[in-house]
C-alpha cells in the first residue's frame, strides 16, 4: 500500500511504496488526492518515468489542461518543459511567489513537475502554505480580508512589455519555449478562497497576477496586499524542496504558493511539467 510521510516542515509529504509507471488503482489513486489535501505538496522520489507515464499519473489529481504560456514539447499536447541551460544568462524563471495560471477563469487546480536533469547545487523549489498563513493572521487583518475579490492579470508577467516577454534584454537567450504576443488574460477571484478537498480556508496567489482589489481604489489595495503578503511569505509557512533526478512533485495551487531559486550557476536544469485542471463536471 502506499505510503505517505509528512516532511515535518510546514507542508509537504513523501510518497513511497508506489509505482507511477503502472496505472493507479482506485485505492491508490484515492489515497493520493486525500494525500495533497492534507499536506499540499506531493514529493515522489526514484521514479523513472516516459511522457506517457507523466500524462497519466498527472490525471490522478484531475484532467491534463493546455499552459497558456508554454509551448508543449514534440509529441505531447501537454508537457512543457521548465528549462535552463548552463550558460543562460536570462532572468531566473518563476522566481516570484505565484499560484500557476491565477488569471485564468478555471485556474488548475495542481501543477505536477518531474525532475530530468538536476544540478548538483542550487535549484530548490520553495512552497509557502495558504492555510496556514491564513490561520496565522490577526483578527484585525482577517477582518480586511475575508469576502474581498482580487483581480488578476497575466500582463505584467507574459504580456508586451512584461516580466517574460521575448522582446526584454533580460529575456535574451531563454531556453524554455515560451509563447510571445499572446493577448493578456484577467480574472477575479476571492483573495481567500475555500479549499474544495479539505474545506478549509487559504488565500488565493499573490502580488505579480494580483493586481488590486475590487471596490477598493489602488493605493489601499496596494498596502493591504503588501501587508497580506508578509504573512504569505513568512518563515514559519516555507517548505524548501531540494530535487533528485527522477523524482516528481505534485502540488496544489489552491493552498500554495511556490518559487524558484536559483545557485546552479554554469550547470543545465531540464525538468518537464503538467498542468491539471478540475475533472469536467460530466
Amino acid at each position: 500500500m502506499v505510503k505517505i510521510t509528512a516532511t515535518g516542515a510546514p507542508c509537504g509529504a513523501h510518497v513511497t511504496e508506489v509505482d507511477l509507471t503502472e496505472p493507479l488503482g482506485a485505492e491508490t489513486a484515492a489515497a493520493l488526492r486525500a494525500g495533497l489535501d492534507e499536506h499540499h505538496v506531493l514529493v515522489f522520489p526514484n521514479q523513472e518515468l516516459t511522457n506517457h507515464d507523466l500524462e497519466r499519473f498527472s490525471e490522478t489529481f484531475g484532467a491534463l489542461g493546455r499552459d497558456p504560456w508554454f509551448v508543449p514539447i514534440e509529441g505531447s499536447d501537454y508537457i512543457a518543459e521548465v528549462r535552463r541551460d548552463a550558460d543562460e544568462t536570462s532572468r531566473l524563471f518563476a522566481e516570484g511567489w505565484h499560484s500557476d495560471w491565477s488569471f485564468l477563469d478555471t485556474p488548475p487546480v495542481a501543477t505536477c513537475l518531474y525532475g530530468i536533469d538536476i544540478p548538483p547545487v542550487g535549484g530548490d523549489t520553495l512552497f509557502a502554505n495558504q492555510h496556514l498563513a491564513y490561520e496565522r493572521l490577526p483578527d484585525d487583518l482577517r477582518d480586511q480580508v475575508d469576502g474581498v475579490l482580487a483581480t488578476h492579470t497575466d500582463r505584467n508577467i507574459y504580456g508586451e512589455g512584461g516580466m517574460h516577454d521575448p522582446d526584454n534584454e533580460g529575456e535574451q537567450g531563454r531556453t524554455m519555449n515560451i509563447v510571445a504576443r499572446r493577448e493578456p488574460t484577467d480574472g477575479e477571484h476571492p483573495l481567500v478562497r475555500m479549499h474544495e478537498g479539505n474545506g478549509r480556508p487559504a488565500f488565493y496567489s499573490t502580488a505579480g497576477y494580483i493586481q488590486g482589489i475590487v471596490g477598493m481604489d489602488d493605493a489601499e489595495a496596494r498596502a493591504l496586499l503588501r501587508a497580506v503578503h508578509r504573512h504569505q511569505i513568512a518563515d514559519e509557512v516555507i517548505y524548501r524542496h531540494t530535487w533528485q533526478p527522477n523524482m516528481a512533485v505534485v502540488w496544489d495551487n489552491r493552498s500554495v504558493l511556490h518559487k524558484a531559486t536559483g545557485g546552479y550557476e554554469g550547470h543545465s536544469r531540464l525538468l518537464r511539467r503538467t498542468t491539471i485542471l478540475p475533472e469536467p463536471i460530466s
